[in-house]
Parts: structure tokens; sequence; C-alpha cells
């Protein structure tokens, strides 16, 4: 597809947006392709089988940033005990093709253009190769849980949102049922958690339900996952400049909180809320509602799940409450939450976030990252007080899948 100058700008200023799954020529032999097996890695058979996939969908909007935000997934690997090269599997835009695809910004503020440089790269962001690689991942016998991480570009379905797309090589789409449909055919035992970094990525969270249809039941197989945003909004972070000491975005935080190192080596605070020597994906994704400055709205499965669960008028009833009631039931990770931006914008936990909200000085929420704070709060309130009354309902269903969704979330990479 031909693009003018001018279109190749719009779309380079983009934040993070679409990934396309189709397929293509360029495949891989099937023994290339596969997951690595649990017996040659170094941890037990509860490791998880790491698969990043990464890139945009052409050289025009495949910044250097994604290519930088694999290589620190790499380093956060390694650093907690991982050989990222036993136990992970890596596709990439153009993949080992040669071509002069990752685009960047040189000291002379020059666009230039170069090869991808990730070790251990196995091939391009195809429909056929992700496909090969679940369906090599449905015969491992002992294969307990994958971990997905996708950086790249995700596009906006206007006519339904609940199936928005991520892009991938040769401009492809790969939307949340197809996503979804390709998970459907793992084996039940075999749990799948995912952490997604493109635009309009809170749609992903559809994933947990068969074929990512929200009117059909909820996956057999234990599905959970953090995205950057909710599923109407973009995201940030697909810059095409070097220095990763200036990239403020919700993979970095993550990453960050799940480690304890940032992405420039520096140790962090830690997100070991609860004490318990390890840190839950949970507590990464609290952790980066604090950390990442941006526009970000982060989002979980359970949290997306919680929202179809309550009417907007639900939700003003919940923000009446004081802040303090509702956090009588928050998990320590919530609470970090609460605290950290009451704090920050220094509002009244024994009043209800409505009164603090009007009362809160305009000088505080001028920037569209200030806004983005208090929205997180707003939605972090109502996460609390939606669990509370979920697990107070009486109803099973409901209550099952909570917990479900919030155990898987719970889990770690550290055992």
């Amino acid at each position: 597809m031909q693009h003018n100058i001018q279109m190749r700008r719009l779309f380079a200023s983009f934040t993070c947006g679409l990934l396309i799954l189709l397929p293509s020529s360029g495949t891989l032999a099937e023994d290339e392709i596969s997951p690595p097996k649990s017996d040659n890695c170094q941890h037990n058979q509860s490791s998880p089988n790491f698969l990043v996939v990464g890139g945009g969908g052409a050289p025009y909007f495949n910044e250097i940033a994604l290519e930088k935000n694999v290589l620190y997934f790499q380093r956060t690997l390694q650093f907690m005990g991982y050989n990222p090269q036993q136990v992970s599997s890596i596709f990439f835009a153009n993949g080992n093709d040669g071509q002069a695809s990752v685009r960047y910004i040189n000291p002379q503020g020059e666009e230039q253009f170069k090869q991808p440089e990730i070790p251990n790269l196995k091939g391009a962001t195809t429909f056929s190769n992700l496909q090969r690689y679940f369906q090599q991942l449905a015969r491992q016998q002992n294969s307990q849980l994958s971990f997905l991480y996708f950086t790249g570009h995700g596009g906006k379905n206007k006519q339904d949102l609940d199936n928005n797309s991520f892009y991938l090589w040769n401009e492809a789409q790969l939307s949340v049922k197809q996503f979804s449909q390709m998970l459907d055919k793992m084996p039940t035992r075999t749990s799948v958690v995912t952490m997604m970094a493109q635009c309009f990525s809170g749609s992903f969270a559809n994933f947990i339900y068969e074929g990512g249809d929200t009117k059909r039941p909820v996956a057999l197989q234990t599905r959970c996952g953090f995205f950057a945003t909710i599923k109407t909004l973009p995201s940030v972070g697909c810059t095409a400049e070097v220095n990763e000491a200036d990239y403020r975005d919700y993979s970095s935080s993550f990453f960050a909180g799940l480690s304890g190192r940032d992405r420039t080596g520096k140790a962090v605070s830690s997100a070991d809320y609860n004490k318990d020597g390890r840190v839950a994906y949970a507590e990464a994704h609290a952790f980066a509602k604090v950390d990442e400055e941006s526009i970000d709205l982060p989002i979980s499965t359970s949290e997306a799940w919680l929202q179809r669960k309550f009417s907007q008028q639900q939700q003003l009833a919940i923000l009446s409450q004081p802040i303090s009631k509702i956090l009588q039931t928050a998990r320590p990770e919530q609470r970090y939450v609460v605290d950290s931006l009451v704090k920050k914008f220094e509002l009244d936990k024994q009043k209800p976030f409505k009164q603090n909200l009007q009362n809160l000085n305009s000088a505080k929420t001028q920037t569209d990252e200030q806004q983005a704070y208090i929205n997180r709060l707003e939605m972090e309130l109502i996460n609390i007080a939606g669990e509370k009354q979920i697990r107070n309902s009486g109803n099973k269903k409901d209550i099952g899948i909570l917990e479900r969704l919030v155990k898987c979330e719970s889990g770690s990479w550290r055992k």
C-alpha cells in the first residue's frame, strides 16, 4: 500500500495504534516457530511460556520504542532469573528478512530506518506464525501457563468497540474475536495471561469469553490480562525518539513494578503491597497506575468485567460514598492506588469522591495527565466497591467469575 508523506506523518504521530494478523507468505518452518520446551527451562513445569509480539504494521509506524520495549522485556526476564533464549518466543514486525523497518530519529533530528536488532527473534508478526505457535503450545502436555506481551499498535472498531484489533506486519489485523478463537483451541488446563500496551487495548479484556464474544460464556481456559488503556481511548508510548529515559508508558511502568528495576536499570520502590515476598501481576498493574505519568487509563480483565456489571447510575452511587468507607474492603494493591492518588491531590478520605472533586482546585487538573490520574482514582473506587457488591450479591456465577479473574491476576512469574 502506498502512502503519501502527509499520511505517513499523520500515522506516525499516533500514540499506539493497530496490530492486525493475516496470513503471510513470510512464515517459518514448524520447528522454528514452536514455543520453547518447558523441560529445557531452568524453572519448573509451572514456569510460563513467554510470547512477545510487537512492532508496527509497516516501516512508517514501526517506531524504535517498540523494539526497545522488547529488549526491556528480555532484560526483565533475565533480571528475574529466566534465560530469555530458553523460555521466550519473539515475533517482531518484518522479522529476519533484512528489511530496514525500524523508524527512529537520529541525533541530527532526521528520520532514519534500520533493521530490527532483537536477540533470538523468531520471525515476523503474521497470523500464520502466531497460529502455529498456539497450535504447538496446545500439543505440550505439561504446558501450564502462557504469558503474552504485545507492544505495538491497536485499532478502534467503530462498529463494535468490544472487537478492536491490533496490527501485525503488512498492515494486517487481528481482532479480539480472532485472537480468542485461537485460544479456544488450547487445552482447558492452560492459563493465559496477557499484557497489552496498544491503543484501544482494553477491548482485549473480552478474550475471557468464548470466541471473544461478550454474549457467550466465559472460556473454559483461565484467562486474564492487563491493558494500557480502556477500549475507547488511544495510549502513549510509540515514539521514534531513542532515549529510553524519557519513555513514559504503561509497559515501562508495569515491568518496573513487576521486576523492581526500571528500563534504565535503576531500582524502584517495591510493588509487593501485600508483603508476601513476590510481586503479582495485579500489584505491577497498581504500581503502573501511580507511576505512569501519561493520559493512559490502565485496566485489567476483572476491572473491565466489573464495568459491565454496573450502570452509570450505580457507579455514581458508589462515588457518593465516603472514600474511607469504600477502602474498607480494598485489597492492598487497590489501597495503594487510592492512598497514593488521594495524597497526590490532597483529598479528604472522609468525604465522597464527588464532593472532593467539586472542592478540588482547578489548577491541579489542568493537564491531560492530571485529569487521567483523577479518572484512575475514580475507576479504582468503582472497582473496589463493585467487587464488594458482587461478593455480597449471592450470585454464585458472578462470584465464581470474579474469583477466577482475581486469582489469575494475582499470579506471578515468581512461584
